[in-house]
């Protein structure tokens, strides 16, 4: 008896079949290709892209924020809009939805009212609810 069968013996281990091997491969390779196939599913149904064009401080109290969206045609939009002051703080916040539209591509201008004196204004984030 060599010492491996030995080893074996002594610890209770039994070589696997191959027969074991390519079932198991098979199933994990199942479960991969399922995950995959749900995660470019999920991520192509109801994202939004956006990309902001440009802002402009209207007064010392009101931010005007242009941008342009990307959305499945057919979909709801809703984006949240903020304004940040000099040190990157948040001084004003706002959600914003659209109704449902047959254009892919959509440009928007709104204006949000600020706490304080904001130095810039940009899309924080845009979704299908």
């Amino acid at each position: 008896m060599t010492t491996q069968q030995m080893l074996d013996d002594r610890y209770g281990r039994t070589p696997r079949s191959r027969r074991f091997w390519i079932v198991f491969a098979t199933i994990g390779l199942t479960i991969a290709v399922a995950v995959a196939g749900w995660f470019a599913l999920s991520s192509s149904q109801g994202s939004a892209e956006a990309s902001d064009t440009g802002f402009a401080l209207v007064d010392e109290h009101t931010v005007s924020i242009s941008f342009q969206v990307s959305v499945p045609a057919g979909n709801e939009l809703a984006c949240a809009l903020e304004a940040l002051d000099s040190e990157h703080g948040v001084v004003g916040w706002r959600v914003v939805q659209y109704p449902a539209s047959d254009a892919h591509s959509r440009a928007f201008t709104e204006t949000i009212p600020v706490l304080s004196e904001a130095t810039t204004g940009l899309v924080n984030s845009c979704w299908v609810p």
